[in-house]
């Protein structure tokens, strides 16, 4: 069975992981597939908003223990340590894919969100979560360092504090509390209600300036990482090379006669063409 099922209608795509019966946890057609799958996403320009679901009881309980089966890799030789990070850092991109996609991502969860599956939610855009739903950084329960991301961007999204205590003690944070702590937007009737209002905001989002979403989105996510000195700087080079009077008039005019803006999608970045 595939990892996940891939759809779009109009801007809004959908991706949708599908194996419940391992509680969508993380395996080797997951990780071969998942970064492939989004930048293609990014790179084709039609795509406005990108909503992440999951079938079953958990959204996903993170990686697939079973990719082990051969036994736990090693670092015994130094060649063998020289390689580990390359590794690690494919599974980092694959993630990452998510955050640098030039549309915002929404993620609808339900149940368990744990290891794995918490360092992807850690790179959404925007989380709205089912009652009942929690998250667990579970890699210290299992005698290892979280490395997908979990440690490095959830300070940025609660306050340290809390970041610290779910990794020391390896406790669960309830969707309730997630949301107390802006880390997740809102908190839903059950995993239905929850994707439909992940689908309502993709719809918004969907509906404004392509060039004004993903500008904004850029702009946000340096400013997380740089100076309020060097995130104005990058402000201002961003909007002059987004800068669209055309789509300035298009909003203006569709509020003034109550309807609906036509703004055109962002361009196919040019590719390298084999000699």
């Amino acid at each position: 069975m595939p990892a996940f099922t891939l759809t779009q209608s109009g801007g809004i795509a959908h991706l949708r992981f599908t194996n419940p019966q391992t509680s969508n946890a993380m395996g080797a057609e997951f990780w071969a597939g998942f970064g492939p799958a989004v930048t293609a996403l990014s790179t084709s320009g039609t795509v406005r908003a990108l909503v992440i679901s999951a079938e079953g009881k958990n959204f996903c309980s993170g990686m697939d223990l079973s990719m082990f089966a051969a036994g736990i890799p090693t670092t015994d030789t130094s060649a063998m340590r020289e390689a580990f990070p390359p590794f690690i850092r494919q599974l980092q991109e694959c993630l990452t894919s998510l955050e640098v996609a030039r549309f915002p991502v929404i993620a609808a969860i339900q149940g368990a969100c744990i290891g794995g599956g918490l360092d992807l939610v850690a790179t959404c855009d925007l989380r709205i979560a089912a009652k009942g739903a929690y998250f667990r950084i579970e890699e210290t329960n299992i005698g290892m360092m979280a490395d997908l991301g979990s440690l490095q961007r959830l300070p940025r999204l609660m306050p340290e504090g809390v970041v610290r205590e779910l990794a020391y003690l390896g406790t669960t944070l309830s969707a309730e509390r997630a949301e107390a702590l802006g880390f997740v937007n809102a908190v839903e009737a059950d995993a239905n209600a929850a994707l439909d209002a992940a689908t309502e905001a993709a719809t918004r989002i969907a509906a404004k300036a392509p060039l004004a979403i993903t500008g904004t989105k850029a702009a946000i996510t340096y400013a997380r990482d740089h100076t309020i000195a060097d995130s104005l700087h990058h402000a201002a080079l961003t909007q002059t090379l987004i800068w669209h009077p055309a789509d300035i008039q298009k909003a203006v005019m569709a509020r003034t006669q109550n309807t609906p803006p036509a703004f055109d999608d962002l361009e196919k970045p040019r590719e390298m063409k084999k000699p």
